[in-house]
């Protein structure tokens, strides 16, 4: 089997192969569809099945890994680029360059156990790259009302740029407003997530907006993984930090995950935890250990994405005795 590390950026890859009982050599394709196509004659040449390994560079990974994971001799595992860059440095790569990026993750691929990449199903994608654009026109439409809100200070010096900031919001209200109601199309015509949203939104917190935002992070995840590892995925994990008998460092979360995800579940987390009255006994509870609001809402956080994922699996709306009895 041919083994393949390739570095990825948005106009080539960069491939280093070791091929069955042969030494390794290099090429270099253009990172586009006729780029995709002459990659996969090339790693497949003689019929050979070819293991592939890259680094999830988001855009300009994402075409390329869907296309050569339709190929039936090539098996991909995209890697996240953090546990890459570990470890290059455990290996002392002594400089960078888009040659050896791709031998370092060719030993990578060598070195590490194979976790084969599944493309989530295109709609499904889609879904996700209109709400995460919707959370960019909300921080833009933030962004604007502060400068909206400081130029009114300035009177009839800022009254020129206040009206101008007054018709981009509206502009990007409007904006917003159609791509929701898009996703929400999009969601009513695949029956699974339009069932998946109504279990959403049987939790007090999520409603229509924040609901396609969290669905959307989700629904693009393998069915097989277990709820700590969709913690770990929002990066929601707690990691301790001890050393010998002296060092005992309040644990913090990794953050080391999708922060889209981690994002949208914050006001959800935040909403359940004064209107919810098990969400609110669990709030009680461990401020009354001690903890800190922030992080009591990160608990929530964690906690209310494994009751998901237990809602999910179990096909069940929320119940909040499962998630906090109250004595």
């Amino acid at each position: 089997m041919n083994h393949i590390g390739i570095d990825v950026d948005s106009q080539f890859l960069v491939c280093q192969i070791r091929r069955t009982d042969q030494g390794t050599t290099s090429k270099q394709f253009r990172n586009n569809p006729s780029g995709h196509r002459q990659f996969v004659q090339w790693a497949t040449a003689n019929q050979q099945p070819a293991r592939v390994c890259m680094e999830a560079t988001g855009v300009y990974s994402l075409a390329f890994a869907r296309h050569i994971s339709e190929c039936e001799r090539i098996e991909v595992m995209v890697v996240n680029p953090k546990a890459m860059k570990h470890f290059a440095t455990a290996r002392l790569t002594r400089g960078k360059t888009d040659l050896m990026d791709a031998a370092v993750i060719l030993e990578f691929l060598e070195r590490m156990e194979f976790k084969p990449w599944q493309p989530p199903p295109a709609a499904t994608l889609q879904i996700q790259y209109l709400c995460r654009r919707i959370v960019q026109l909300q921080r833009e439409y933030t962004r604007e009302e502060n400068r909206h809100q400081a130029a009114l200070r300035l009177g009839d010096i800022g009254q020129l740029v206040a009206n101008d900031t007054a018709v981009n919001q509206r502009h990007l209200q409007r904006r917003i407003a159609r791509l929701e109601k898009t996703v929400a199309a999009l969601i009513d015509d695949l029956a699974p997530l339009q069932h998946q949203l109504q279990q959403l939104t049987s939790i007090t917190g999520i409603a229509a907006k924040t609901g396609p935002r969290i669905l959307a992070e989700l629904a693009t995840l393998p069915d097989d993984l277990r709820g700590p590892q969709w913690v770990a995925y929002a990066g929601l994990d707690p990691r301790p930090y001890e050393s010998g008998t002296s060092i005992h460092k309040p644990r913090r979360i990794t953050k080391q995950g999708n922060a889209y995800l981690r994002n949208a579940l914050y006001f959800p987390a935040l909403v359940a935890s004064r209107h919810d009255p098990h969400v609110k006994a669990f709030y009680d509870h461990l401020i009354k250990k001690g903890k800190k609001p922030i992080q009591v809402i990160l608990a929530i956080m964690r906690k209310l994405l494994l009751a998901i994922w237990g809602m999910f699996k179990n096909n069940e709306t929320w119940d909040g005795n499962k998630f906090y009895r109250i004595a």
